[in-house]
């Protein structure tokens, strides 16, 4: 006998064209009311069943005693403020309301499954932003 487990964490639906446009719409409008001046930009990019949400900066001023190796101060800033702060991934299985999260974890570089900052291990993309929004 086979045993069907779901897992929030694998598989999805590939994301239509249009619900790509109104879920990048939805990240960066409320990314823009509720968390401007965090940012310089959002990114929000799209592979399949997939939706990963970066942020852009400014970087503060390169230490005046140190150069960067082999780059002019300008080009040291214009390297970083073209960095991604990767925030989350969310996963889409059909409902434009309802993505699977996972963190993007510095300390292994990979996305790590876990929880909204409701307790809800599926949300809104909004709720994604808002729970990955402490790393800005």
């Amino acid at each position: 006998m086979r045993t069907w487990v779901y897992s929030p964490h694998t598989g999805g639906k590939s994301i239509p064209p249009a619900i790509r446009e109104r879920t990048e719409q939805r990240i960066v409008a409320y990314a823009a009311k509720h968390h401007a001046g965090k940012f310089t930009r959002i990114g929000v990019r799209f592979h399949g069943a997939l939706c990963y949400i970066d942020a852009y900066t400014e970087p503060g001023e390169p230490p005046e005693d140190t150069s960067p190796a082999g780059e002019t101060r300008e080009q040291w800033i214009e390297r970083l403020s073209n960095t991604p702060t990767h925030l989350c991934r969310i996963r889409y299985f059909g409902n434009e309301d309802r993505w699977s999260f996972a963190w993007y974890t510095y300390a292994h570089e990979k996305y790590e499954p876990g929880f909204l900052i409701s307790g809800a291990d599926h949300g809104t993309p909004e709720e994604a932003f808002e729970t990955s929004a402490m790393f800005l």
